[in-house]
């Protein structure tokens, strides 16, 4: 399957850059590019790609405001934001993943490191890997907004095995780690991760991660260490 690409930056020559790396990726082609946030939701909307590689800082609308109108989009429910950042400095990852993006990646991140980013959130996975999400969350998500009513009513609904897979997955473990640590088959990890987001009405892994900070699952001092398995 090849993974359709809206590329969202204003500058021309990264845009260019970018669409060059997919193009002559087999299993990867660009569709459109946008120069601002307005243009990367009207894109969104026409083109139906895979995956927008979203910038935060543009003109006209940023990125945040892009994001949260693609995923609060009904129409867009399968369109899928990776978020570029500075990484150490960019402010603005905890509410890139409130606004509902799949993840984010520096603009430092090698070619390989890009594809397979765009690989995983088109998957439907979350970009959330312990070395560099976790501390971003750590920092970002120390005074989180309030656990809203209607979803602090769904957790109640889950069991303790999935709370203890979405604990997991707010630490950045991946679906091999959680079975590792729960003594459980990647599979069955997987299957619990995806009943939590659906009782949860989580779109994705990233969004999960959201909802376990806002709603006390974990803290932002919580480490993968002191999870024990139920």
């Amino acid at each position: 399957m090849t993974i359709r690409v809206l590329l969202a930056d204003d500058q021309a020559l990264l845009r260019g850059t970018f669409r060059m790396l997919f193009d002559a990726t087999d299993d990867m082609e660009t569709v459109a590019e946008a120069s601002n946030g307005r243009e990367a939701v009207e894109l969104a909307g026409s083109q139906r790609p895979d995956v927008v590689l979203m910038d935060i800082r543009m003109p006209e609308m940023d990125g945040l405001e892009a994001t949260r109108l693609i995923t609060e989009s009904e129409d867009l429910v399968d369109v899928k934001v990776l978020i570029l950042t500075t990484f150490e400095d960019d402010e603005h990852v905890a509410d890139a993943l409130r606004a509902g993006a799949s993840g984010f990646l520096g603009k430092g991140a090698r070619p390989e490191e890009l594809l397979d980013a765009v690989r995983t959130v088109a998957d439907g996975e979350a970009l959330l890997s312990p070395s560099a999400t976790r501390a971003l969350i750590t920092r970002f998500l120390a005074q989180p907004d309030p656990c809203p009513a209607a979803v602090h009513e769904r957790l109640e609904s889950l069991t303790p095995r999935e709370r203890d897979v979405t604990s997991l997955v707010a630490l950045g473990l991946s679906n091999d780690e959680i079975a590792e640590r729960l003594f459980v088959s990647p599979l069955t990890a997987k299957t619990h991760v995806n009943r939590a987001m659906t009782k949860l009405a989580a779109r994705d892994r990233a969004q999960l991660v959201v909802i376990a900070y806002q709603c006390g699952l974990v803290s932002p001092a919580t480490e993968p260490d002191s999870q024990q398995p139920a």
